[in-house]
């Protein structure tokens, strides 16, 4: 059986000055949580659109993918649309309820996009 092709190419957010902080936060985690994380972005790149428990809609172009690690959550917040899925914020999540200031930081930069 053939690889199908990808439905969504994934890109990070890319600050002024050229630096992407989710590509960033990633690469300082172990490599085995950079493993499940990469995987399950993978899961959102070729089986978009995808439901709970792996992704929820929460805001208006903002998704949140839901990612369950050996000893924590991990959410990358990112956008999607005209066949891209770009990676806005990363954070361990700490709490039940997405903190407003990882919210407000992924609103500021799916802005800078438009």
């Amino acid at each position: 059986m053939d690889n199908p092709e990808p439905i969504l190419s994934v890109s990070f957010f890319k600050t002024e000055t050229g630096r992407e902080p989710v590509r960033e936060w990633i690469k300082s985690l172990p490599r085995e949580q950079r493993k499940i994380i990469g995987e399950d972005i993978k899961t959102v790149q070729f089986g978009r659109p995808l439901g709970m428990p792996l992704v929820c809609k929460l805001d208006r172009a903002l998704w949140e993918l839901r990612i369950r690690l050996p000893k924590g959550i991990v959410r990358v917040l990112f956008t999607a649309g005209e066949g891209r899925m770009i990676l806005l914020h990363g954070f361990i999540k700490k709490s039940q309820k997405t903190s407003q200031d990882d919210l407000a930081l992924a609103k500021t930069r799916l802005r800078l996009l438009q």
